[in-house]
């Protein structure tokens, strides 16, 4: 395939499988949220991507803080795509199923494929749970479950009695099945147990009870599926590594990679990052990991509200730092007003968006791409700002870093659109080579000499003003929210100046246009009967369906684009060439009107908001619809 605009290091150019039931096998954990689920599935896909297969995950959980316990609003989930081809999404259906209550039972059944292995803790299934979950009969007795390879464990149990020497009280050993479970796990994908015996023991190295409960309850799933007579259509998956290209790897997910791309962007622009922030879902880890890199000299700020937030961020950008700030669509909100002022101040800041669904707090678990209109024109006046979004965990770094870059050489405040599915799911990740290439250092140059020095004079190219840093001799000028004179930066209510600085500020976008990689096909031929047109993360499901149909003689293509305002300047070209444009996104059709009002053609829409990611047989259907098939 083709080098591409969004093409980089960490993506994995690994075959399409053809053999889905050989190449890869989907699993889902899912349980009570107090059952540890998260925990679980995270330690299972490291286990995956430390013996080189490809993944891709999906954590799916309440938006409460301890939901009601066993019923279906309470289901935490873990979805696992494991595979040695191409992995891209978590799956449209499962191949196994971990049901710890009768609730996850009954909310994920139906996404488990005929034939798949159902493995549900027995013990569970008390009068009293049926019924929290919604069941009017036993599933187990009246033939619900007759589709399925079933393993009934009595989990619970088996957990209990493996800790009945170890000291801990029952409640403690209780809590330990989600360790059974994945020894259980681990057995039936092959896979040794030493790497999360070393976690375990670092984890719990204060507290050894807990730690040694842990171990005996994770040999004990391990050893049961070693010993135990089960049936004969029940054996272990054998999933090989994949081809991944030659280097350092490391499961990521998208809220780490985002962090340290902009701390990466910020060292290799010779800047502090400073982060400043308010916690909110699915956000507060951004501020999490900044915090975690105070070692390496990045500053980090968790302000009293939104507002204080992104001021604390100006204010850094102001003194001379990379500001940075993060939240949500109800947080980016609060935001409006100050970032006004970093437009009209011109000053570098990077604020990332990860989106959930609205509107107002929404669904604050559950991911979506609804802030597009919100960045693009979201703000009081012409407030022009740029807007890039990132389309996979890896793919956030280098997004991180572009964002840095464009903030700081056209001295403007600058989005960064991720999404709750992004943030929250893991991949491999290959370690980039920091200082060459699209990382190679681009130190910052800021104003020193007091000479005809004018705060709001632009450069010619970039259209960006001077970086003055207070304190700096010579160099003092007047900064704020109300408008400026050109080059002089005094107040000026002018309307002739007015007009000239709403057009400079207006133009500063073309000049980040004319820096902008053309757009190029991400999958498929560069002209056809259909484009599909995504960005975010519908990368992943767009670029399995568009793959496959492409090995099948289909005229389709994929276009994703990083770069959402301004657009690429070839985008009207490279489409010109498509008889149809279909735009798969998580919103009401937000991308295809910004198309249709920019490119002047007609373009299609389709809508998934329905909390989670495209599927991939939704837009295979897309391009049958089109193309036939």
């Amino acid at each position: 395939m083709p080098e591409t605009a969004q093409e980089a290091p960490n993506l994995r150019e690994l075959p399409v499988s053809q053999t889905p039931e050989v190449d890869f096998v989907r699993i889902r954990i899912a349980g009570d949220s107090g059952d540890g689920i998260q925990l679980t599935g995270t330690r299972l896909a490291e286990s995956a991507a430390r013996f080189g297969n490809d993944i891709a995950t999906f954590p799916d959980f309440p938006a409460d803080i301890r939901a009601p316990s066993g019923t279906v609003y309470g289901v935490s989930a873990y979805s696992l795509n494991i595979g040695e081809t191409e992995v891209l999404t978590f799956g449209d259906e499962s191949d196994a199923l971990v049901a710890l209550n009768p609730a996850a039972l009954k909310k994920y059944m139906g996404e488990l494929k005929k034939g798949g292995l159902l493995i549900f803790d027995s013990g569970s299934f008390t009068a009293r749970a049926l019924e929290k979950a919604g069941y009017e009969s036993d599933p187990r007795e009246d033939g619900t479950l007759s589709h399925f390879r079933l393993l009934p464990i009595d989990i619970t149990e088996l957990t209990t009695s493996a800790l009945q020497e170890s000291g801990v009280s029952a409640k403690d050993a209780k809590r330990c099945k989600n360790m059974w479970t994945l020894g259980l796990i681990h057995w039936l994908f092959e896979r040794e147990i030493d790497a999360l015996e070393s976690w375990l023991r670092e984890k719990f190295a204060n507290k050894p009870e807990i730690a040694e409960a842990n171990l005996l309850a994770l040999r004990a799933g391990h050893l049961y599926g070693e010993i135990a007579e089960l049936p004969a259509d029940i054996s272990q998956y054998h999933i090989a590594p994949a081809p991944l290209r030659a280097g350092e790897y490391r499961t990521i997910n998208g809220n780490e990679a985002m962090a340290y791309g902009l701390y990466a962007g910020a060292t290799l622009a010779d800047l502090e990052a400073f982060y400043g922030s308010y916690p909110i879902t699915p956000a507060s880890p951004l501020l999490h990991t900044f915090a975690k890199l105070k070692e390496l000299g990045a500053l980090s700020f968790q302000a009293e509200d939104e507002i204080a937030a992104i001021g604390s961020a100006i204010g850094a950008s102001y003194a001379g730092h990379l500001g940075i700030t993060g939240s949500s669509g109800p947080g980016i909100a609060l935001k409006t007003e100050a970032l006004g002022l970093a437009v009209a101040t011109e000053l570098p800041l990077v604020v990332v968006n990860v989106q959930r669904g609205g509107p107002s707090t929404g669904l604050p678990t559950k991911t979506e791409q609804s802030d597009l209109f919100q960045s693009v024109f979201g703000r009081n006046g012409d407030t022009p700002i740029p807007v890039i979004a990132a389309s996979h965990p890896g793919d956030c770094f280098e997004v991180a870093v572009e964002a840095v870059k464009i903030a700081t050489k056209h001295m403007t405040p600058i989005f960064v659109l991720s999404d709750g599915y992004i943030a929250n799911a893991a991949a491999p990740w290959r370690l980039p080579d920091l200082g060459e290439g699209d990382f190679a250092p681009f130190p910052v140059t800021k104003a020193t000499d007091p000479d005809d020095f004018q705060p709001f004079k632009h450069d010619p190219e970039t259209l960006a003003r001077p970086w003055a840093v207070p304190g700096t001799p010579g160099l003092m000028h007047r900064i704020g929210g109300l408008e400026r004179e050109e080059g002089r930066g005094n107040i000026s209510y002018d309307g002739d100046n007015h007009q000239r600085m709403t057009e400079i500020r207006a133009a500063k976008l073309q000049a980040i246009a004319k820096d902008l990689p053309p757009q190029t096909v991400e999958s498929g031929a560069p002209s056809g009967k259909l484009a599909l047109v995504g960005w975010g993360s519908s990368w992943g499901p767009i670029r399995v369906a568009t793959r496959r149909a492409v090995l099948q003689g289909k005229s389709v293509s994929h276009i994703h684009l990083r770069h959402i305002w301004p657009l690429p300047p070839n985008l009207k070209e490279l489409l010109a060439g498509f008889e149809e444009i279909v735009v798969p996104e998580m919103n009401n059709g937000q991308l295809a009107t910004l198309l249709r009002a920019e490119l002047g053609r007609p373009i299609r829409s389709v809508s998934c908001v329905k909390g989670r990611p495209f599927l991939v047989r939704e837009i295979t259907e897309i391009i049958n619809n089109v193309v036939g098939g």
